[in-house]
C-alpha cells in the first residue's frame, strides 16, 4: 500500500501477548487515519456503556497516511472513552512519537487488558516487548522520558495518571500532550507507564512528482499566511491574548466576566520583549510555534494555558503561569482542565491554589474535575463545562459560532472541534460577524467535518490558516494513489462525526446534552437562549439529526450500518 501500512499492532497487557492484524482497505479509505481510524476501530471493539477505567476498555493509538512524509505531520491520535466525560474521546499530539510509530510499520496500536505490575511497552520496528516499569512508577514525565529516550520516542504518564486524575494527559517527547478528557488515567488504570517507539521504515508515496507539487503548494500557502508568519512564528499561540481580551471574549474569574484588566504581562508582545525566545516545533514543522526561554531552557506556555492560569483565576503574574505549566507537564495533567478546576475551587471555596498545582494529584475533589466539584457542593449554576469537559479560553457569549460548536462537540467543551475562532476572530478563511447568528449552523457543520478530516490525515490544525479541503485532497491523493476530491473529504468528516455521535447516544447522551453552562445564559453578558436554540435547531436540520440523534436515513447515506 501507499501512504498506509495496513497494519494494526494489538497488545494485551493481561497476557503480555501481541498480535499483528490487517486493517481492511475499505476502513482506511473511508476513515483515513488518526481520529477517524481510531474512532472506527474503537467503535467496532467496545460496548459504549463500558467503564472507561475497566480492564476491558482499550486505548487506540493511530497515525495517518501523511504522517512522517508531509510538513506538519509529526502527529498521532489516541481514542478511548473518557473517564472525565463518559463520551468517546479522541486527542492528538505533536512531537516525534507519531512519526516513529508510523516508521515502525503501524497505522494503529491497540492496548488492551491490565498488567499485574507496572510495565512499559517497547517497540522497535517489528520487535515488541513488555518490560517492567516498577522502578519508573511514581516518577515524573521528565525523568521517565530521560530514562527511556535512548530506546526511542517516549509517550508516558506522570503521577497524575497513576493516581487516577480524571484529566491526566499522556505526555510524549517531554512537552507534547495527548490532553483533555483523561487518557493518562486510562493508561494508569492499566499499569502502563510508557510506550517507547523507534521506527526506520519511511512510508511509500504513490505518485512522487504529484506529491512534490502538492507539498510545494502547501509550503507556499503556509509562507503566505499572515497568522502563521507574522503571528505563530513570532509569538506562538500567545498572539491570541491581546485580540481575545480586546474583543471582550476573554473568560475571566471562572467565566464571571469577559475581560481581564491587569494582565499586561500575559500578552504575546510582553513575553517576546522580556524573554530570550527560542522556537521549537514538531517533526517536519516549518512554523515552530512552541516558544522556550532560551536562558533557562524551559518551555513557555501556550495561549490556553496562559488563559487557564491567568485570567480565569484572575492572576496577572506570568511567571506563576510558567511554573504552573511546567508542573502540569511534569505531573502529566491537562492545563485547561487543571486551570478550570482550580477556578471552580476558588469560586466555591475561596482558595487560590495557583502556587500548589501539584496538590491536585492528592486531592480527592480536585482530581475529579470541575463538574463533579460543582455537583458535590451544590453549585451547578457555577459550572463551566459541556458534557463534563471544561470550556477553554474563548467566551461563547461573544462568539456565536464557537458557542454552537462547544455545545454540539462530541467530546465535550472543546474549541478544536470546529475552531470557529478562525473565522470569528482571526478572519480565516474570511472574517464573519461573531455576533450574527445567521448562517452559523451550516458553517459549524462544515468546520466540524473539515476538522475531523484534518485530525484524520493527521495534520496540525494550524495548516487550516492557509489550506482548504482542495489542497488536503491533493496531498492525500498523491500519497495514497486514491483519487480523493474535496467533497469526498468533507463527506468522510461527516461520517466520522456521525459515528462519534452514535457512540455517545449508545453511551447515554442525547440532545439535552447539547447545551452550554447556565451562567452563559445569565448576567449582563448573557447569550440569548432563544438565539442559541434557533441555531441548534438549524444545526440539527443541517446534520440530518432528530433531537441530537442521527436518523437512519443519515446513517445510510454515510455508509454507516448499525
Amino acid at each position: 500500500m501507499n501512504g498506509w501500512t495496513g497494519k494494526l499492532l494489538r497488545i494485551n497487557l493481561s497476557e503480555e501477548e501481541f498480535y499483528l492484524e490487517t486493517i481492511p482497505d475499505s476502513v482506511l479509505r473511508d476513515y483515513i487515519g488518526g481520529r477517524g481510524l481510531g474512532v472506527k476501530l474503537y467503535y467496532d471493539i467496545v460496548n459504549p456503556e463500558i467503564d472507561p477505567l475497566s480492564d476491558e476498555n482499550p486505548l487506540v493509538f493511530t497515525t495517518g497516511p501523511l504522517t512522517g512524509i508531509a510538513p506538519m505531520s509529526g502527529r498521532h491520535s489516541a481514542v478511548s472513552k473518557s473517564p472525565l466525560t463518559g463520551t468517546i474521546l479522541d486527542s492528538n499530539s505533536g512531537g516525534n512519537w507519531g512519526k516513529e510509530l508510523k516508521y515502525a510499520g503501524y497505522d494503529a496500536l491497540v492496548i488492551e487488558g491490565r498488567a499485574e505490575k507496572p510495565v512499559y511497552v517497547k517497540i522497535e520496528n517489528g520487535d515488541v516487548s513488555v518490560e517492567s516499569a516498577e522502578k519508573l512508577w511514581g516518577l515524573d514525565v521528565k525523568t521517565v522520558t530521560g530514562h527511556l529516550s535512548p530506546y526511542g520516542s517516549v509517550a508516558t504518564i506522570g503521577p497524575a495518571g497513576e493516581k487516577g486524575v480524571l484529566y491526566a494527559s499522556i505526555m510524549n517527547d517531554g512537552t507534547h500532550a495527548l490532553g483533555r478528557g483523561g487518557l493518562g488515567a486510562i493508561m494508569g488504570s492499566k499499569n502502563l507507564k510508557a510506550i517507547v517507539v523507534r521506527g526506520t521504515n519511511k512510508p511509500k508515496v504513490a505518485h512522487i512528482e504529484r506529491y512534490k507539487n502538492a507539498m510545494r503548494e502547501m509550503i507556499r500557502l503556509l509562507e503566505a499566511s499572515p497568522p502563521i508568519n507574522k503571528g505563530l512564528k513570532v509569538f506562538g499561540t500567545s498572539m491570541l491574548y491581546d485580540i481575545v481580551n480586546y474583543l471582550d471574549v476573554m473568560p475571566t474569574n471562572n467565566f464571571n466576566d469577559v475581560h481581564f484588566d491587569g494582565g499586561d504581562e500575559l500578552s504575546g508582545d510582553s513575553i517576546v520583549s522580556r524573554y530570550a525566545i527560542k522556537s521549537e516545533g514538531c517533526w517536519g514543522c516549518p512554523i515552530k510555534c512552541k516558544k522556550w526561554d532560551a536562558e533557562r531552557n524551559i518551555e513557555l506556555p501556550e495561549y490556553e494555558t496562559i488563559w487557564a492560569f491567568g485570567p480565569n483565576i484572575e492572576n496577572g503574574n506570568y511567571e506563576k503561569v510558567v511554573k504552573a505549566n511546567l508542573k502540569c507537564n511534569m505531573y502529566g495533567m491537562d492545563t485547561i482542565s487543571t486551570g478550570a478546576t482550580l477556578a471552580m475551587w476558588r469560586e466555591i471555596k475561596g482558595e487560590n491554589l495557583i502556587d500548589s498545582v501539584e496538590s491536585v494529584i492528592h486531592h480527592e475533589d480536585l482530581k475529579l474535575g470541575s463538574m463533579r466539584i460543582a455537583r458535590k457542593y451544590g453549585a451547578d449554576d457555577r459550572r463551566t463545562d459541556v458534557k463534563g469537559m471544561e470550556l477553554p479560553g474563548y467566551d461563547p457569549r461573544g462568539l456565536y459560532g464557537q458557542a454552537l460548536s462547544y455545545a454540539t462537540s462530541n467530546r465535550g467543551g472543546c474549541h478544536l472541534r470546529a475552531y470557529m475562532v478562525a473565522p470569528e476572530i482571526i478572519g480565516k478563511p474570511k472574517l464573519i460577524h461573531r455576533l450574527n447568528p445567521e448562517g452559523k449552523a451550516g458553517l459549524v457543520v462544515i468546520f466540524q467535518n473539515l476538522n475531523a478530516v484534518i485530525d484524520s490525515l493527521i495534520l496540525c490544525k494550524f495548516t487550516a490558516f492557509a489550506m482548504t479541503e482542495v489542497e488536503y485532497a491533493d496531498l492525500l491523493s498523491a500519497a495514497t494513489g486514491i483519487n480523493y476530491r474535496a467533497e469526498d473529504l468533507l463527506r468522510i468528516g461527516e461520517r466520522i462525526y456521525n459515528l462519534e455521535r452514535i457512540f455517545n447516544v449508545k453511551a447515554g447522551f442525547s440532545g439535552e446534552d447539547d447545551t452550554l453552562p447556565e451562567k452563559i445564559f445569565k448576567g449582563k453578558h448573557a447569550l440569548s437562549r432563544e438565539i442559541f436554540n434557533d441555531m441548534l435547531n438549524q444545526y440539527y436540520e443541517f446534520r440530518g439529526w432528530k433531537n441530537g440523534v442521527p436518523t437512519e436515513e443519515t446513517l445510510r447515506k454515510l455508509g454507516i450500518y448499525d
